[in-house]
């Protein structure tokens, strides 16, 4: 990765953070009903102080900007809440009220934020939601600004298969990425120098009450016009890009733009580290163009759901521009090696930016990275295959980890010689050859000590803040083991949000197939209610080790069993609750659920990763 940094003597990122300033939440702590703290903002006031040798320099000022924290004055009628979770609360002043957009992640940070509006511009009553895309941050807190849903009427606007995005990827792989998770937000590390120092894209994420209230308004094309309150919305939507549901638009008579999380002040990820399917950055960057030209000239400030706007058009086309280019840029330098042969590992080290982005802050590594998000690229053409044989069918990590040790002569020399590479200024290579010792024999305490070292020394230099976590987190691991709790991004509200295939799939992915494999059972289950699922007949057959689901219409042979539910009894029997507890009509042998669930595992979300 190149040296090379933007000069530290421009302040204008600084100037447009601190611009429109009214107030902080004082102190900046947020706390649930049983007191616990669930955002404390003031644990990061020691980035007041000058970079330690602990942390990268253009690392440390950006935790020094998104760690600023209150209510500012985007424009004449919008005013951003910033700081009191890794997103923004944006809020748009409509002619009875206030419209909210991204509700941060928990009820309780959302619920403070517009309570520091409210001090500051008055009790206004909530006139209109917006959500501008998929992701918990922006939706979780809507509850502290609705805490009544929408009884009253409010609408809540969102792009186009918002509310299947939102939920469906906790249903797939959401335990292995919460686990994953924790390592990238920092999750137990002290917030310190030497610790937790932010993310890039925020400071952390918050740990209160996660809610979900679905939209009433799709927006479903680009110029669709919407009016909440008063207030005129041109819509442009964004499928693909950053999230799978997402959408820009603009506030015509307010001349400002609001960019979701398309273009914030740092690379993003393509294939954030925690895990998820691989995004295009091909599209995005097309959507980035498509927005310089289809909004062009209607505006004067460019604001987004993660730190700080732009303002004065110029500058945001500029901000725009080399956003764009930096995610085509990205795409098509990545392909262009590809075809000349060269792998995702060789690509990474090969492909650097041009200086004019280099030399842009908002251009750094602080999320994503130019390294993994090549890979990223790669991964996405040619997926986990390198073409190289030796590497088709390789040992698992401890077999091979204990031949390379055999290799070396032993875990002694193995420890000796990987200590003479970090000394040697390759804490890289130490780390690999250190990670072979610790899974070739996880009780060898004295590697697994000189692991973490490195790792810290790793985690110091990074200046991306989620490869910083990983390290930090690694190294912690491995001195202390699995500790700390996990954090759950589910809740009733957005278990009822999921589909009735969706829930089936949650139980078909939990199947032990092994023990499974002599079994053959259906159950059928007739929905009773439900906007899709009403009427329906969905056959579950587990079959092979597999369970398989189908909607059918008239079955040709009876079902083993047959339950006529609806959603909320769907939800108690994944949740252990028997047949007749909740009053479920059934027709058949009701001994085949019992059998169903017999195979059903439960995952530990606590599993290792610093060691076997």
């Amino acid at each position: 990765m190149s040296d090379a940094l933007p000069s530290f003597e421009d302040t204008t990122d600084f100037d447009n953070a601190d611009r429109g300033f009214l107030g902080a939440l004082v102190p900046g702590v947020v706390t649930a009903s049983d007191g616990r703290v669930v955002w404390d903002n003031d644990a990061y006031d020691f980035l007041k102080a000058e970079c330690p040798d602990t942390a990268h320099p253009s690392l440390w000022r950006q935790g020094q900007l998104s760690a600023r924290q209150g209510l500012y004055e985007v424009t004449d009628g919008i005013y951003q809440v910033r700081g009191l979770d890794i997103s923004n609360m944006t809020l748009v002043e409509g002619e009875r009220g206030v419209i909210v957009i991204d509700p941060l992640i928990s009820v309780e940070t959302a619920a403070a934020a517009l309570a520091l509006y409210k001090e500051h511009r008055g009790d206004r009553p909530v006139t209109g939601v917006i959500y501008t895309h998929s992701h918990g941050d922006h939706f979780g807190g809507v509850r502290g600004v609705l805490p009544h849903g929408t009884e009253e009427g409010v609408p809540i606007l969102a792009p186009a298969g918002f509310l299947e995005h939102a939920v469906s990827e906790n249903v797939y792989a959401g335990t292995a990425m919460t686990r994953r998770a924790s390592y990238m937000y920092g999750v137990g590390l002290p917030k310190a120098p030497d610790g937790q120092i932010g993310v890039g894209l925020g400071q952390g994420t918050s740990t209160g009450t996660i809610s979900l209230i679905p939209p009433t308004v799709d927006i479903t094309e680009t110029g669709q016009q919407e009016t909440v309150d008063g207030v005129r919305i041109v819509f442009q939507l964004t499928p693909g890009t950053e999230a799978p549901s997402e959408m820009n638009f603009l506030f015509p008579d307010h001349r400002a733009l609001c960019l979701a999380e398309n273009a914030t002040h740092n690379m993003h990820n393509v294939l954030t580290l925690r895990g998820a399917v691989v995004r295009d950055s091909r599209i995005w960057a097309h959507y980035l163009d498509e927005a310089i030209e289809y909004f062009n000239g209607r505006y004067d400030v460019a604001f987004a759901s993660h730190h700080w706007p732009t303002w004065g058009h110029d500058d945001v086309v500029r901000f725009l521009t080399q956003q764009r280019d930096l995610y085509a840029y990205l795409h098509d330098q990545t392909l262009r090696l590809l075809n000349e042969g060269f792998t995702g590992v060789e690509i990474a080290e090969r492909i650097e930016l041009p200086p004019a982005l280099e030399k842009a802050w908002h251009a750094r590594g602080y999320y994503g990275s130019l390294n993994h998000n090549s890979k990223a690229v790669y991964q996405r053409y040619l997926g986990w295959y390198d073409g190289n044989p030796a590497h088709l069918w390789e040992h698992p990590p401890v077999e091979l980890a204990r031949r390379y040790v055999d290799v070396a002569g032993g875990p002694a020399e193995a420890l000796a010689k990987a200590r003479a590479y970090a000394e040697g200024g390759d804490p890289r290579f130490a780390a690999t050859l250190l990670n072979h010792v610790v899974f070739a024999d996880p009780g060898n305490e004295e590697a697994k000590q000189a692991l973490a070292g490195v790792y810290e020394t790793l985690g110091y230099g990074s200046e991306n803040a989620t490869w910083r976590n990983f390290y930090l987190r690694g190294a912690q691991e491995l001195r202390q083991g699995v500790t700390g709790e996990m954090v759950d991004m589910t809740n009733p509200e957005m278990a009822m949000a999921l589909t009735v295939p969706m829930l089936i799939d949650s139980i078909a992915i939990a199947i032990d197939g092994p023990r499974a494999w002599d079994e053959d059972l259906t159950i059928d289950l007739v929905m009773l209610d439900g906007v899709a699922d009403a009427g329906e007949r969905h056959r579950l057959t587990l079959h092979n080790g597999a369970l398989t689901h189908r909607v059918v219409a008239e079955p040709r042979t009876p079902a083993g069993l047959t339950l006529a539910l609806g959603k909320v009894q769907l939800l108690g029997l994944l949740a252990g609750k028997g047949v007749q507890e909740l009053g479920i009509e059934a027709e058949g042998d009701p001994a085949l659920l019992s059998r169903l669930f017999s195979y059903v595992t439960r995952p530990d979300a606590r599993f290792p990763i610093v060691t076997p």
